[in-house]
């Protein structure tokens, strides 16, 4: 989050009202669409470096990001139970957005 936004909402710790709740929820909401944005623009990049469509799925480096990302969710005290379904869900919709791209550009 940006430190003006940081500022202004209640840490977790600290709430006493579900309105407070709900700002940061939302707030955070926000940070996380921006980050997923950049994300995707690694996808359309990949799709546009990868040389055949064939690449495009990786089983490899699919489970390289799913163990990273659930050594790294144990690090920050995120249940795995939540961080590893995400980022699968995630994946596997980065990879359909990946073929996409992939198929538009070679038309």
């Amino acid at each position: 989050m940006s430190d003006t936004e940081t500022a202004q909402i209640t840490t977790p710790e600290a709430c006493e009202t579900m309105a407070q709740v709900r700002e940061g929820v939302d707030a955070l909401d926000r940070e996380l669409v921006a980050l997923i944005a950049v994300r995707a623009r690694y996808m359309e990049a990949a799709a546009r470096i990868k040389p055949s469509r064939d690449v495009v799925r990786d089983e490899w480096r699919i489970n390289d990001v799913i163990s990273k990302v659930t050594a790294e969710a144990e690090k920050a005290g995120l249940s795995t139970s939540i961080a590893e379904p995400v980022w699968r869900e995630l994946v596997e919709r980065s990879i359909a957005y990946e073929f996409t791209v992939w198929d538009k550009t070679r038309d």
